[in-house]
């Protein structure tokens, strides 16, 4: 069938967009994706303060699909381009060529390693940044491009923070930088020496504050790691010890109720019922001790017994009764141990045939996060017991290394929660990919057990913190909304060594280089501090030298060029400081030397030093780096805006 007019014009126009496009001086970004991730990396690079205007934003989505969270397509400047394939083609009509980055955030390693090659054919200039979860492609992806590419992964972002609120613990997160490893904690939990700066100070009245001027006061910081544990694993460590013993008579008569069917169970108790009956009466008419009676009854109900008309005639009845109720319990006894066997088999093989556990924690969903949840709950030694509705979902075969029962079955059946003992688990964690499904599962434990702590994972950010305080289900997470700055800053080309998320907020901790005439080159350090937004820990001297951390930090010391300044900040923040470390946007022109006097006809004529005017520079003569301004003066400006990156590479590409 001829393709309809309206999708040829359609395509027409994307494919000649570029051509529009010429002279425009914003960086040129790619997204592919069509998840929450795409959307928050997509709108971050909208809202970006770019003097030129901002960016240029392009997202390939597909032809139909359907989005559980935000939608990418739908936000107010972006061009989008639709395609179920990202080939050669696809990157053409998107105008990769000459583009300053592309981000390929699919969740399909295979796709993308796929869309990563044809865009090198396209552009080996242009850097990529990969959204994949194994691990061992990863990093065969890193040494198979020719390309600069950057390859993260948002499961492995984002599980230490649902681990932490599964233990109610703060996120274990940490990370090394230079010679240091750093690590988030409670200010209860660590040495006052150890503390690098504040993070957060959390009330119920205020909310979260990020950052605080108010360093003493904070209830989350950044600490140097010295050797103990984080507070999760300490916590992991209490919950193992703390584990009650299980209770051998509940755990027996849960293996009873498992091993046979209700009728079978019923009809067995009975029999044997009117066994124990005709017992004692045999023990009242033959007048024999208790011992003896049993040994009559069992041996006449299983044997049978020779007939004796001597006997009395309630006597002859008894017997007739009981080698009747032996005829009944010998099929039922094969009929429980044939039925126990096949049940066993079947919940062996859907995962159903659980004993009775106690203080475990119940992760839904074995996808990405769901098994990297699993995994780092395994190394705390915490008993984790998984559920899935797919027989062989991604985090399978490491469930089955780790000895995680996996039970197959819909999490919002009260059957299913009850088979992995969701009443008695110390939290569960829903973490699979339907925002919906993992509603329904965490009601329907609540209705278990109201005081369950629920660890719920949901796309959208804004409707995470709804639900939260909605229906009060303990802690909504967002992995997309965690994992975005590390995208964000791979794509931008900074080098953001680690996110911390603190509640539903990301800072993302970054070392960003000083350029040659920028705003901060010659400024002292005490301009980079600014409350709620940038916090510097470290500076790096150029050349090289050591870097200069926190405890011996001055204020006072002035900012040169190639500085590297490490500091933790919200996205704003970062944004501001890295258009106060970028170079002006127009060169400063290099001083010619000259004599300190003027030249006329041959003649050198000093010149006696003039008196500076407000407001004027001298282009020929200054010093190598400017005096700071006094305190509350506004810097002077080198010629033009800042700009919004550290540096925007420029392609001579085609098309641009």
């Amino acid at each position: 069938m001829a393709e309809p007019w309206r999708d040829r014009a359609r395509r027409a126009v994307e494919w000649n967009w570029r051509l529009r496009s010429v002279g425009d001086p914003r960086p040129h970004y790619v997204i592919c994706g069509k998840d929450a991730l795409a959307y928050y990396v997509a709108r971050a690079m909208l809202e970006s303060e770019l003097p030129t205007g901002g960016a240029r934003v392009t997202v390939v989505v597909p032809e139909r699909y359907r989005s559980n969270g935000p939608d990418v397509a739908g936000l107010r400047g972006v061009r989008v381009v639709r395609s179920d394939r990202l080939d050669v083609a696809t990157f053409e009509a998107a105008g990769l060529a000459g583009a300053t980055g592309l981000a390929l955030l699919h969740q399909d390693d295979v796709g993308n390693l796929h869309a990563a090659l044809c865009a090198q054919a396209v552009d080996q200039r242009v850097r990529q940044v990969l959204r994949m979860f194994n691990g061992t492609l990863a990093d065969g992806v890193r040494k198979l491009l020719k390309a600069p590419v950057e390859v993260l992964s948002d499961a492995e972002m984002a599980a230490p923070a649902f681990v932490a609120a599964a233990l109610n613990e703060v996120d274990p997160s940490s990370f090394q930088h230079r010679e240091k490893t750093l690590r988030v904690a409670r200010r209860a939990d660590v040495r006052p020496q150890d503390v690098v700066c504040a993070l957060a100070h959390l009330s119920e009245t205020q909310g979260v504050q990020l950052l605080p001027a108010e360093q003493a006061g904070a209830d989350l910081v950044l600490a140097e790691a010295t050797g103990q544990p984080p507070g999760t694993e300490v916590a992991a460590r209490r919950l193992v010890r703390a584990r009650r013993r299980r209770r051998p008579v509940a755990v027996v008569l849960g293996a009873v109720r498992g091993f046979a069917t209700r009728k079978i169970g019923i009809a067995v108790m009975a029999v044997l019922a009117l066994i124990a009956v005709l017992g004692a009466l045999i023990s009242r008419a033959e007048d024999v001790s208790p011992l003896e009676a049993l040994y009559l009854t069992l041996v006449t109900t299983l044997s049978g017994a020779d007939p004796d008309t001597t006997k009395a005639a309630d006597a002859q009845i008894m017997q007739v009764v009981l080698n009747l109720a032996g005829l009944a319990l010998i099929p039922l006894i094969t009929a429980v141990v044939v039925d126990g066997i096949v049940n066993a088999r079947l919940a062996l093989h859907t995962g159903r045939l659980q004993p009775a556990r106690v203080g475990h924690v119940v992760v839904i969903g074995l996808g990405n996060v769901g098994t990297r949840v699993m995994a780092q709950l395994r190394e705390y030694d915490v008993e984790v017991v998984a559920i899935d509705k797919d027989p062989e979902p991604r985090g399978a075969a490491l469930a089955r290394q780790l000895e995680v029962p996996l039970i197959v079955g819909d999490a919002a059946l009260p059957e299913t929660l009850v088979a992995a003992s969701v009443a008695d688990c110390q939290a569960l964690v829903v973490a699979s990919t339907d925002d919906v499904a993992n509603l329904e599962a965490a009601l329907a434990a609540r209705d278990l057990r109201a005081d369950l702590r629920v660890v719920l994972r949901l796309f959208d950010g804004d409707f995470a913190e709804r639900v939260e305080e909605t229906f009060a289900l303990g802690v909504s997470r967002s992995v997309s909304y965690l994992a975005a700055p590390a995208f964000i800053g791979a794509l931008t080309e900074r080098a953001v060594i680690s996110t911390i998320p603190v509640d539903r907020h990301a800072l993302p901790v970054a070392e960003v280089p000083v350029a040659v005439g920028s705003e901060l080159d010659g400024r002292p350090l005490g301009v980079v501090n600014r409350d709620g937004q940038v916090r510097l820990i470290a500076r790096t001297p150029a050349g090289g030298a050591r870097t200069i951390w926190w405890k011996d930090l001055d204020q006072r010391q002035v900012i040169f060029a190639g500085d590297r300044l490490t500091v933790v900040a919200r996205r704003r923040g970062l944004d501001w400081l890295t258009r106060q470390c970028a170079p002006p946007a127009h060169p400063v022109p290099v001083p010619v030397p000259r004599p300190a006097g003027s030249v006329h006809g041959g003649v050198h004529t000093p010149v006696a030093a003039s008196p500076s005017v407000p407001g004027r520079t001298d282009s020929g003569a200054g010093a190598a780096h400017p005096v700071a301004p006094a305190e509350g003066a506004s810097p002077t400006t080198t010629g033009g805006p800042p700009d919004e990156f550290e540096l925007t590479r420029r392609h001579e590409g085609p098309g641009e």
